[in-house]
């Protein structure tokens, strides 16, 4: 196993945290450089045409008096631009720069901390995590804010902006990286600086870890952290992370509350490749068997198979949820989902014909990557896809790849798996889904919060398959159409979604750690 960094260390928090000196301190907390005077001046205009802080701003922010909303958005979005400039694409990921930054910010707010190194597929020492612990005084399970510092690559000349310059502008932090999910890593970090810097007496630890690697499986990131170094979720009985959120009506002025989605499940991963052999050569000379032509008629059988609708426990509570918000005509088959999917034709076409409804009680498959020959007029010997299936909780992909190769019924394709792994669930019978209730019931705007299973993975089922209680949640309210930028172009998230979003996340924190509960 890789050694811990040899730089990293471990501090301790000073007590106590409360003088002048620490609190000035505390306002230069960010990863150095300059300070983003153009976008304070912008937010001091906006606030004096506002009025000051809104009553909504001043109800999720317990410590307006102590830390004002301008500095707290304006270090937020500067951290998050720099994160984004620290590139972290994986392949290979190299984390190790970002993780360190990260570490120095814990460090400025004396907030323990340890950097891990972490596998590289080259063998080379630029993958880490970054852990941090604000001590509670133990007495209930620690909570832990998990995130990941890798991206997926962007394709840089279809964006508006550099994605890699962690632009800030037109009121967004834009770039890969800012939805998912170090967006997420500075939500939660700034809500551990800013719980610290008030000196609040917590009853239970709150753990900070961004892991590499999650965005090919997590393998040698959150799953080879839990598997090598236990002790830093020892104690752990709850994690929140990426997932779930806070979704905006799509209609202007609407009556419809904001959905507080919290996954407490996710689809499983069963990642294929497709290898079809045949006679290569000349291209000028096609023959029946090649490579190619087998490839595209095992996909286009797959393509046309329709997967038969199943209906999980957590959808239908899901949906059981949402059943208030639907359209008349649509109520009674959202309160019982699975019967009446199967006994009315035009509820079931209705619902089937949007994809997120139909991927959530189905098994999906999406052909992902095809490679062939490297030149137009080259018949390869060898042709290849890769399948990206999501299964139902409860399917295995081994079972899949088999029923897939009846389908393909050529028996000279060959499938094998590059990734899988079994979903696992969460229960919404706890103290810290009571206490998103209750956050999200006191916004001037209560939201509705309702249990989600969600098509993507992410690395909570690492941590499930512990026993700990794992919810996909960042309080994070996104616009209509925000959501789609995830893993596509121009992804950015706004300044005051990011600050608003470190306000609610401290006011969880603060409510989980208050709450009465048998646990």
């Amino acid at each position: 196993m890789p050694p811990l960094d040899d730089q990293a260390k471990t501090t301790r928090v000073p007590e106590p945290r409360t003088s002048p000196r620490t609190h000035a301190k505390a306002l230069r907390l960010g990863f150095g450089g300059a300070p983003g005077l153009a976008l304070s001046f912008v937010l001091v205009i906006l606030l004096a045409f506002s009025g000051g802080l809104t009553n909504e701003a001043q109800a999720l922010w317990p410590f307006h008096r102590i830390v004002d909303r301008v500095p707290l958005a304006e270090r937020a979005s500067e951290m998050l631009a720099d994160a984004i400039r620290t590139r972290t694409v994986n392949p290979p990921g190299n984390e190790r720069a970002l993780a360190r930054k990260l570490a120095r910010a814990l460090d400025r707010a004396g907030i323990e901390n340890r950097i891990i190194a972490t596998p590289s597929p080259k063998g080379g020492p630029k993958r880490a995590a970054v852990w941090g612990r604000l001590r509670g005084n133990g007495d209930r399970p620690a909570l832990a804010l998990l995130s990941h510092l890798d991206t997926v690559p962007a394709l840089a000349p279809e964006w508006s902006v550099d994605p890699y310059a962690g632009k800030i502008w037109d009121g967004f932090v834009w770039g890969r990286g800012a939805l998912d999910a170090k967006g997420v890593t500075i939500n939660h970090l700034m809500a551990l600086i800013e719980i610290a810097r008030a000196d609040i007496e917590l009853e239970r630890d709150i753990i900070f870890l961004a892991t590499p690697d999650e965005e090919t499986g997590g393998r040698v990131g959150a799953g080879w952290i839990v598997e090598n170094h236990p002790e830093l979720v020892e104690g752990v009985g709850y994690l929140l992370t990426e997932g779930g959120g806070i979704q905006i009506s799509r209609l202007q002025g609407s009556e419809q509350p904001p959905i507080w989605g919290v996954a407490l499940t996710e689809k499983a991963p069963c990642w294929l490749e497709l290898t079809a052999r045949g006679r290569g050569g000349h291209s000028s000379t096609p023959t029946p068997d090649a490579a190619v032509p087998r490839l595209v008629a095992a996909l286009d059988r797959i393509r046309r198979v329709e997967a038969p609708v199943r209906v999980t426990e957590e959808v239908a509570k899901m949906f059981a949820a949402l059943a208030p918000l639907a359209a008349d005509w649509d109520r009674d088959g959202f309160t019982n989902l699975a019967e009446t999917l199967d006994r009315d034709e035009g509820f079931r076409r209705r619902f089937l014909g949007n994809p997120a409804q139909n991927a959530v009680v189905r098994n999906t498959v999406s052909i992902t990557v095809l490679e062939g020959a490297p030149k137009t007029n080259i018949a390869p010997s060898a042709a290849r896809a890769q399948l990206d299936a999501r299964l139902l909780p409860g399917e295995i992909c081994e079972d899949f790849a088999r029923a897939l190769a009846g389908v393909i019924d050529d028996s000279s394709i060959e499938i094998n798996e590059i990734l899988s792994f079994p979903a696992r669930a969460s229960t919404s019978d706890t103290p810290l889904f009571r206490a998103i209730e209750e956050v999200a019931g006191r916004q001037d705007t209560p939201g509705l919060v309702v249990p989600r299973m969600i098509g993507g993975f992410t690395d909570a089922h690492w941590f499930r398959e512990l026993g700990i209680v794992a919810y996909g949640f960042v309080p994070r309210a996104l616009a209509p159409g925000e959501a789609r930028r995830v893993h596509g172009l121009d992804e950015r998230v706004s300044v005051e979604t990011l600050a608003q979003s470190i306000r609610i996340t401290i006011d969880l924190v603060r409510t989980f750690d208050a709450i009465e509960a048998t646990e």
